[in-house]
């Protein structure tokens, strides 16, 4: 049977991928839903090509180009924010690709686990924002959450079959970005170009930059805390150039499982589409005689202040991550605009987190809040 899948988030780096998977095994899956919120050239092509039952564009000023672009097929167009949120519950869908940016993915992703869909996670913002809220609403609703960034998903298969031995660690491993062996005087003068040039992936521009703060690997932390139930001592963060070893697990025994492969997000997306089976792919092979050397090392917490503020915000908890990741959010956006420096945006996340009001326990109301009022805080900062 075919799998119906919702993929919100299409014309982004996942979506693009997540669309070539589903092209390569027409006999096992179908893109039912797509949405994107600006590119509707690109939502258009899209669509021709695979013929989804709905579509929505989030930027209602392009719905009509939309919408006629569409006519002589068989497709129901839709528009607006709160749309992209609904088609999430669309009865017809499997599972649903979550692989919109930022705070912007939470609301379609609760949507899709209030209507028992099963999710494939590429937007780690949502758990980060709100992972006690969603682990525990999936929890109740029996729905499964399989990770789709290339750690997540390391981790995730590291331990499939290990569901009577939990972890005594997990190793979230990070290419250390285009920075990783720079110093602080010459960060003080990277431009935006510098940061987006990343050494090994291909990714958009808001997480290659977090890349090369290490933010990445910050959020990455708080989400793994929620995708395995873990305290913050059970995480460890290394520097692996090659980004061969995607993640690792260690266990009580003091054994190590380490998912392997080449740096290609179209093996964690097409494993999260067909779990629990794997099937055939033509992607690349990893060889091991090309990489005789795989390195590992510590991260600079002081260079990449990101990683440790991460941290402090998984330990402290409440709505301190919400906090965090939207005047994260906010500096990126600044940076990639030219209005900030590089080195100035762990400085103003940090500022605004000790700045707002701490709620220990967040209701999903007081999250939004938070949200709202940290992007206000850092927009007035950097006027």
């Amino acid at each position: 049977m075919i799998k119906e899948i919702a993929i919100l988030g299409s014309t982004g780096s996942i979506g693009t991928q997540a669309l070539e998977v589903i092209e390569n095994n027409p006999g096992n899956f179908h893109a039912s839903v797509l949405t994107a919120f600006n590119n509707a050239e690109l939502l258009v092509r899209q669509s021709i090509r695979h013929i989804p039952d709905i579509v929505v564009i989030g930027n209602t000023g392009k719905y009509t180009f939309v919408k006629q672009s569409l006519s002589h097929l068989p497709v129901k167009v839709l528009a607006g924010i709160n749309e992209i949120a609904a088609v999430a519950e669309y009865e017809k869908t499997n599972l649903v690709l979550t692989a919109m940016v930022g705070f912007a993915g939470l609301p379609p992703t609760l949507k899709a686990v209030n209507a028992g869909k099963t999710i494939a996670l590429a937007n780690k913002e949502t758990m980060v924002v709100a992972g006690q809220i969603i682990k525990s609403l999936a929890q109740q609703l029996k729905v499964n959450i399989i990770p789709v960034d290339s750690e997540h998903s390391a981790i995730y298969q590291c331990l499939a079959g290990e569901e009577l031995n939990p972890p005594e660690k997990i190793i979230l491993t990070a290419s250390g970005g285009p920075f990783r062996d720079k110093t602080m005087e010459f960060l003080k003068t990277v431009t935006k170009d510098d940061a987006l040039k990343h050494p090994n992936w291909c990714m958009g521009n808001k997480i290659t930059i977090d890349s090369a703060s290490l933010m990445n690997k910050g959020l990455e932390a708080i989400e793994a805390k929620w995708l395995f139930n873990l305290n913050p001592e059970q995480i460890e963060i290394v520097i692996h150039p090659q980004s061969v070893v995607h993640s690792m697990v260690q266990f009580f025994d003091g054994s190590v499982k380490a998912q392997m492969g080449l740096p290609d997000m179209r093996v964690p997306i097409q494993y999260a589409f067909s779990y629990p089976e794997r099937i055939k792919s033509s992607f690349p092979r990893l060889n091991l005689t090309d990489y005789p050397n795989l390195t590992f090392s510590e991260p600079d917490t002081k260079k990449f202040r990101n990683l440790a503020i991460s941290f402090e915000v998984m330990k402290k908890g409440g709505n301190w991550p919400c906090i965090m990741n939207a005047a994260n959010e906010c500096v990126v956006n600044a940076f990639l605009n030219n209005r900030i420096r590089f080195l100035e945006m762990p400085d103003i996340i940090e500022h605004v987190i000790r700045k707002m009001v701490y709620i220990p326990e967040p209701s999903l109301e007081d999250l939004y809040a938070s949200d709202e009022e940290a992007r206000k805080y850092v927009n007035e900062l950097i006027k």
